[in-house]
């Protein structure tokens, strides 16, 4: 059965979303394999199940259980596994959380990344957006960078990030609930 990543949108602060109760809700929906990863709404799980099916699904039960409405972003193991392959700052892995993905409801047109690569002049920041997924690398970090609160507003898509530490978690998530179902 495919493994799927389920990623959370606005996550944190005054929206939280425990993970122990949202595991054990999707449990009680079905769901046989479910792994979640610190109360950033992280979701690994197991189900064969149409993607469109599983995202209604979520939202449903995240809607009705936890009050929770925001976007949900949703991709295979292999999607991920393409995701962490395409990384365009490989040198940059080392700073896990300095290192971003975002990954994208839709690929942004052209206009609107040349757009923010006119906000990034000067910055020293990096990004690089490879279809679905934006690849960020603040030096100075993301809570010190001009850019980084400008990226989903600019690109006009809507988006979540993780740090590459998280990336490469969920990755090590969904090796493992797929080999608990082979």
């Amino acid at each position: 059965m495919p493994t799927y990543i389920v990623l959370f949108r606005g996550v944190g602060g005054a929206t939280l979303l425990p993970v122990k109760p949202l595991k054990d809700a999707l449990v009680d929906a079905g769901f046989t394999e479910v792994a979640t990863y610190i109360n950033t709404g992280n979701v690994v799980l197991v189900s064969d199940s149409a993607r469109q099916t599983i995202l209604q699904r979520v939202a449903a039960i995240t809607l009705e259980k936890f009050g929770f409405a925001k976007a949900i972003m949703i991709l295979s193991r292999e999607e991920w596994s393409g995701l962490i392959a395409a990384n365009p700052f490989p040198e940059r892995a080392a700073e896990g959380n300095k290192l971003h993905a975002f990954v994208l409801e839709k690929e942004p047109d052209s206009e609107a990344v040349n757009a923010l690569e006119r906000k990034a002049v000067g910055l020293p920041e990096q990004f690089m957006v490879v279809g679905k997924v934006l690849y960020y690398y603040p030096p100075q970090g993301a809570s010190q960078s001009k850019l980084h609160g400008k990226i989903e507003s600019t690109l006009r898509v809507i988006a979540t990030a993780r740090n590459w530490n998280t990336v490469l978690k969920l990755g090590e998530l969904a090796e493992r609930l797929e080999g608990n179902t082979k």
